[in-house]
């Protein structure tokens, strides 16, 4: 029996993911990727001595990685070596407010006790409950292809849900353990990864703070694109051949079945089953006949896009003082920062922003003596992006952190890159320009998120973050493994 020829189009984390399940003795997997490095969102780019990662920067749920690792015979550690993060990052409130979050249990509710006292034993029920929403949601529900209410209608599985708190806010839930303001926002914090304010996040997504607290923060030595290289040397090994500089043009579909990928080269891919690891909305409205779109134009219009992003990579030719590995800028109100994201798009007037030095933990990701600097100021999908805005904020962001940190920054930069919107409609086709993928609101969840097989082709499925489970490293490593399951069932594999 001959094998089923599979084409994947995007080398993420999601279409990795999926390309190296599949591949095998019933599959030969393709993957065809638009630039001219691996990674999507997490590539890396050099500049005299600076290795920078372009997007994801945080490792939080270690046991995923694992998880996908050991499907294969693998450890994360025959790839890349991981350091746990202690301080796990910075929260900082202004100039004499800076909480460095201690990896350590017993010194973290030592700290929320100083704020508030009581709030340790607080953190235990609080983490108790995240804790079973993590064991339950990251090992049991964000699995499920989420293609038939039939899936969830267990009664075990119908009890579980309402214990996950999925119809409180994530907002209302905080609030029953903590009232200090201080720790209410470092509790609400990770939320912010999911795409929406702490009001529409359901209080299921408290199993974040569990990730964040209970399993910790740590970095790939580096930096994060080594996640991805270990991840195309396990795929190649198990015979996917990767395209690089592969833009795809076309999903040519017959008789309701998708035959071949055409390439902006001209080129043409026969398929047997073809898997859009790239943006869905691009795939669904510029890939594909209008005939065979999964969507309208209006669905797309009406779904509630998680951030897109202000970024800066610079180069310093001194060291820093005054900051962590990770640090979060909260010195401003989050209300009108949101406001200007989520009800009312516009450039923020005040921003919150995130400021990364992974060169303070590794001296591989800058010349010595030198340090890295990433910074990241979240916006509102589809906002206007012109050099003098992205130097305006620059400016803004940099008086604070100047500031607060006691230190001239600026005149010691000696390498400067933004990236917005623009860039990540140019790079990624990106919906919107957003950096996240959708929001993950109640009405954004499971089986209301974008489906991951095409409703008319019927071997055209998708992955990534623009389908279940949702955004994010760990969700897109499952969401490859989830949409595999679906073809090997499916396809008889």
């Amino acid at each position: 029996m001959s094998k089923k020829h599979v084409v994947v189009i995007g080398s993420g984390f999601a279409g990795l993911s999926v390309a190296t399940h599949l591949a095998g003795e019933s599959c030969s997997v393709t993957l065809l990727e638009k630039n001219e490095t691996p990674g999507g969102r997490a590539r890396k780019f050099e500049h005299q001595g600076f290795v920078f990662d372009m997007g994801p920067s945080w490792y939080w749920m270690p046991d995923v990685f694992e998880d996908y690792f050991a499907r294969f015979g693998k450890k994360p550690s025959d790839y890349y070596d991981l350091i746990r993060l202690d301080p796990s990052y910075a929260v900082i409130y202004g100039e004499q407010e800076v909480l460095d979050i201690p990896a350590n249990m017993d010194e973290f509710k030592a700290m929320l006790d100083r704020i508030e006292p009581g709030a340790g034993k607080q953190l235990d029920l609080f983490l108790e409950q995240a804790k079973y929403k993590y064991e339950v949601g990251i090992h049991d529900l964000v699995k499920r292809p989420s293609r038939s209410l039939l899936e969830f209608a267990s009664p075990g599985l119908l009890v579980d849900m309402v214990k996950m708190d999925i119809f409180q806010s994530m907002s209302k839930h905080v609030r029953k353990f903590f009232k200090s303001e201080q720790i209410i926002r470092l509790m609400e914090f990770p939320v912010l990864f999911l795409g929406e304010t702490a009001e529409n996040i359901p209080a299921l997504y408290s199993l974040m703070n569990y990730a964040d607290i209970a399993l910790g923060t740590w970095y790939p030595k580096k930096g994060m694109h080594e996640i991805i290289r270990g991840m195309v040397s396990l795929a190649e090994e198990k015979g996917v051949e990767i395209r690089y500089a592969s833009e795809v043009e076309e999903i040519e579909v017959e008789k309701g079945l998708a035959k071949r990928v055409r390439l902006i080269s001209g080129e043409k891919i026969e398929a047997d089953i073809v898997i859009a690891g790239a943006d869905y909305h691009h795939v669904d409205k510029h890939l594909l006949n209008p005939n065979y779109s999964n969507y309208s134009e209006e669905y797309w219009d009406k779904r509630v896009m998680a951030p897109s992003s202000l970024l800066f990579y610079l180069g310093i030719d001194k060291k820093l003082k005054n900051l962590r590995h990770h640090n979060l800028f909260f010195d401003e109100p989050l209300g009108p920062h949101a406001d200007a994201i989520y009800k009312n798009p516009r450039w923020p007037e005040k921003p919150l922003f995130y400021a990364s030095v992974p060169s303070i933990t590794d001296s591989t990701v800058a010349p010595e003596g030198k340090e890295n600097m990433f910074l990241l100021i979240p916006l509102a999908p589809d906002l206007e992006d012109s050099e003098g805005m992205r130097e305006k904020y620059y400016h803004i962001i940099m008086d604070r952190l100047e500031k607060i940190t006691g230190q001239d920054v600026r005149s010691h930069v000696i390498y400067k890159r933004s990236y917005a919107h623009s860039d990540f409609k140019s790079d990624y086709h990106a919906f919107k320009g957003n950096a996240y993928g959708l929001a993950n609101t109640l009405l954004q969840t499971a089986i209301l998120k974008p489906s991951l097989k095409n409703k008319k082709v019927k071997n055209l499925y998708y992955t990534g973050q623009l389908t279940v489970p949702g955004p994010g490293v760990p969700p897109s490593l499952i969401s490859g493994q989830v949409v595999a399951k679906e073809v090997i069932k499916e396809n008889n594999l």
